[in-house]
């Protein structure tokens, strides 16, 4: 089975990863910034594909895709559905 996104999940996965950045500069770029224990206080997360996890939000049922990093783990760029 083909998947058509990985080439350009495999791209922004390095992009991110390749100068993981501070919880302060995500904030200053994308604003909110979850670490893991947050995301799962905030979030339901129904599914992923690295770099992205899908998730509704606890608090309003809002559905939509955060980006994250691996290391240090933090959450970020929420995109609404």
């Amino acid at each position: 089975m083909s998947d058509p996104t990985e080439p350009i999940r495999r791209q922004r996965l390095a992009e991110i990863n390749a100068d993981p950045g501070s919880r302060e500069a995500l904030e200053s770029k994308y604003g909110k910034v979850w670490d893991t224990a947050q995301l799962s206080e905030d979030f339901d997360v129904l599914g992923f594909m690295a770099p992205l996890v899908v998730v509704r939000h606890r608090s309003n049922g809002v559905r939509g895709s955060l980006e994250f990093q691996h290391n240090p783990r933090f959450y970020f760029n929420f995109q609404p559905e």
